[in-house]
């Protein structure tokens, strides 16, 4: 039988329970009220292209505290004001919890798994976030808001969607029936600063001599394909990669989500569109693909192919557009070949097996095949050339490798 002590204390620890949790619904009634009377009162003025950010959270907030003071008998400390009132702004202008984690220069993704549970990837590691939203009404909210924005839309009938942010972040959304303890949301970070040749020396991921390499393979206009698994920094790699190219030549690039930062004088980007609320309207990287053929461009950029586009990539590079570039999802070169025949076959066209293997081992130069480590750092692990074929298999000559047989240090990051 408990003792009296431990009776006790748990008796008080129920109590602060309880109160806590009398807290908890106190501030979610407040919030939802002020919420609601914020976009009640200002309605258009959310809007409004005229005012500054600056101007609009500061008629946000004076219009908070009023709304605040119109409420009776809620004991609030300064802190819980400052809190309340901060939050409940983020939500109208900005996207809630998410918001000082979009504000966060270290942070490349953001995963919400679930209203409570929300994941970040800093420096290459994933970790937990100290942020969450009030419950699935609150995070269904905000990706609403998200969507509304580029025109899409999410509900039962369409519980899937893609977006992107005003600043070109790629948003991937997920909600019930299809997510179970959701909704889930995914966003990829948009980089303002992109990552130059030189960062990726400093931060181990190329050394010298293989920049030197891949500049002059650039500029000699060989047929690269950039290689490596989710998040292992292929288009970064490609933003460096396409930094190479020449100023006085025409380059036409082509992506999902425009990520590309190109300084040269004349590229033109086109960026696929999805479908709309009706589902017409679709314009996929296939057919900007073959629309960028009469473009006359002298290079052909694609952020990634992950379809039929794969066949028209070949096509023009065994066609005149040298030192064209794309991305792939792959595990190794050679599993590059083994995606670039699936896709091509994904194109609808009933093409045997050799004529794909000679049109790859024809169109494509270099392989250069990135990967994230255990460590959370990201190598460029092998620089393999496309030799051609022999018999029906297409032959790899790796010219660069990473060597894991340096081990790692007392931190786990491999040596160098």
């Amino acid at each position: 039988m408990p003792s009296l002590s431990e009776r006790v204390a748990a008796a008080k620890a129920a109590t602060t329970t309880t109160v806590e949790s009398q807290r908890d619904d106190m501030f979610k009634d407040l919030r939802g009220k002020l919420h609601f009377k914020i976009v009640e009162e200002l309605g258009p003025t959310l809007y409004d292209r005229q005012m500054s950010d600056a101007e609009l959270r500061l008629r946000v907030i004076e219009m908070l505290e009023w709304a605040l003071d119109q409420e009776e008998g809620v004991p609030l400390t300064r802190s819980d004001r400052t809190s309340l009132l901060n939050e409940i702004a983020s939500d109208v202008l900005g996207y809630g919890p998410i918001d000082p984690l979009l504000n966060d220069p270290d942070v490349t993704e953001i995963m919400v798994n679930g209203p409570h549970r929300v994941f970040v990837e800093k420096f290459g590691k994933i970790e937990q976030a100290d942020v969450r939203f009030v419950d699935a009404t609150h995070a269904r909210r905000i990706i609403d808001k998200i969507v509304g924005q580029v025109g899409r839309r999410i509900d039962e009938a369409t519980p899937m969607v893609d977006a992107r942010l005003a600043d070109g972040s790629r948003v991937n959304a997920i909600i019930h029936p299809l997510a179970i303890g959701g909704p889930f949301l995914t966003i990829r970070k948009f980089s303002v600063d992109p990552l130059t040749e030189r960062d990726l020396i400093n931060n181990h991921t190329i050394d010298e001599r293989v920049a030197k390499f891949m500049h002059a393979c650039v500029r000699g206009r060989t047929n690269i394909i950039i290689s490596g698994g989710t998040g292992s920094g292929k288009t970064t790699t490609l933003n460096v990669m396409s930094s190479y190219l020449p100023s006085d030549e025409r380059i036409v690039t082509i992506e999902d989500a425009a990520e590309l930062q190109l300084h040269q004088e004349h590229v033109l980007t086109l960026e696929a569109r999805p479908s709309n609320i009706e589902g017409r309207g679709e314009i996929t990287i296939r057919e900007l693909v073959r629309n960028s053929l009469r473009m006359r461009p002298d290079r052909i950029v694609v952020g990634e192919a992950r379809g039929g586009e794969a066949l028209d990539m070949l096509q023009a590079m065994n066609t005149g557009h040298d030192g064209s570039m794309t991305t792939i999802h792959s595990n190794s070169p050679r599993d590059t070949l083994s995606r670039i025949e699936t896709m091509v076959l994904m194109s609808g066209f009933d093409l045997p097996i050799k004529a794909i293997r000679e049109q790859i081992a024809s169109a494509i130069d270099l392989i250069v095949h990135v990967a994230r480590l255990r460590d959370g750092t990201r190598r460029i692990t092998h620089i393999t050339e496309v030799e051609g074929m022999e018999g029906d298999i297409v032959t790899l000559q790796d010219l660069f490798l990473f060597d894991f047989g340096l081990g790692v240090d007392e931190i786990g990051r491999a040596h160098v």
